[in-house]
């Protein structure tokens, strides 16, 4: 073979190596992007949506190649179904519609709740009301929102001041209709949660029947999927210590907090003075004290008949996490 034969062949081959080369062995890029993490987050006008603006988050989670997306929902039930078809890995939500959402077969997992804040939902009736106790509550027509955290309370609260769920007229209304309800005298009671319920004391005068003290404990609850709570047990546990160090903040510093919150929720401040003035502040991991709570609101939704089958409540937690 002569010399000239012999380079353009070994050029070929060395070309072709390569190629081969280049083709079998993905790039640096690649492999930085499928090794990346993420972490969707849903939120509703909450904690969640403070900590965005912040950006403390990203911060936390950068080290750990974690990248963060955010998308806002109007309340807890669509959040939960986009958890369902995959759309997002967390969010914030009250203690009943996980419950729903466990029981239609969401890949549901707990993984924070808040402290107890009864004090955030009571029965409210108009100031001039001739009601003064639970009791007369008896043949009144009380509005609520069916299937959440206030429908439960309500089953409670008349539980204990012996009467029964069916002695009230119960309308399923969605906030700003029981508002409207409220305020054309169609209804004697609305059950309602704040900040709606420090709107409706603020600019209607509404009176305070009674509050969830002593009946039920009003958890708010921060979830993702049994899937990404197993893989991503690191990133979960940062995100929950930066969601308490924002409670911590807002429980020393309730003025500056509701003065976040006014213009997130368009409500003026004084009214949602009144509504963080009573909260009660706190986030930490699920415990299995708190999933026998929720264990109880499961029961009685099925009691009730608002949901399907009965589900047992541990099942929506990942291995390990409790």
């Amino acid at each position: 073979m002569n010399p000239n034969t012999f380079r353009k062949r070994r050029d070929f081959l060395l070309a072709t190596a390569g190629i081969a080369a280049a083709t079998a062995l993905p790039s640096f890029n690649a492999v930085a992007q499928q090794s990346q993490r993420v972490l969707r987050v849903g939120h509703q006008k909450g904690f969640l949506s403070l900590l965005k603006g912040r950006g403390t988050l990203d911060q936390r989670l950068s080290p750990l190649g974690v990248k963060l997306s955010w998308t806002e929902f109007t309340a807890g039930p669509v959040q939960l179904e986009a958890l369902n078809v995959g759309s997002i890995d967390f969010g914030d939500v009250g203690e009943a519609p996980p419950i729903f959402a466990q029981a239609a077969g969401a890949p549901l997992a707990y993984v924070a709740a808040t402290v107890p804040r009864p004090a955030a939902e009571a029965v409210l009736v108009p100031k001039d009301s001739p009601l003064k106790t639970v009791a007369d509550l008896k043949g009144k027509k009380v509005a609520y929102n069916k299937g959440s955290n206030v429908h439960y309370f309500l089953v409670k609260l008349l539980e204990k001041h012996g009467l029964a769920y069916g002695d009230v007229q119960s309308l399923f209304l969605a906030p700003a209709d029981a508002r409207a309800a409220f305020e054309k005298g169609s209804i004697d009671a609305w059950v309602i949660w704040d900040p709606f319920a420090a709107a409706a004391e603020a600019t209607l005068g509404a009176r305070v029947l009674a509050n969830a003290n002593g009946v039920v404990g009003n958890r708010a609850y921060y979830f993702s999927s049994l899937d990404y709570a197993a893989r991503n047990q690191d990133v979960l546990r940062i995100v929950i210590e930066e969601i308490n160090k924002l409670d911590v903040w807002g429980a020393a510093n309730r003025s500056a907090l509701a003065g976040e919150f006014s213009p997130l929720w368009g409500i003026p401040k004084p009214v949602v003075e009144l509504s963080v003035n009573r909260a009660a502040y706190g986030t930490g991991p699920i415990t299995r004290e708190i999933l026998a709570e929720q264990q109880k609101i499961a029961d009685t939704f099925f009691d009730l008949k608002l949901i399907p089958k009965k589900i047992n409540v541990i099942d929506a937690t990942a291995a390990g996490t409790v």
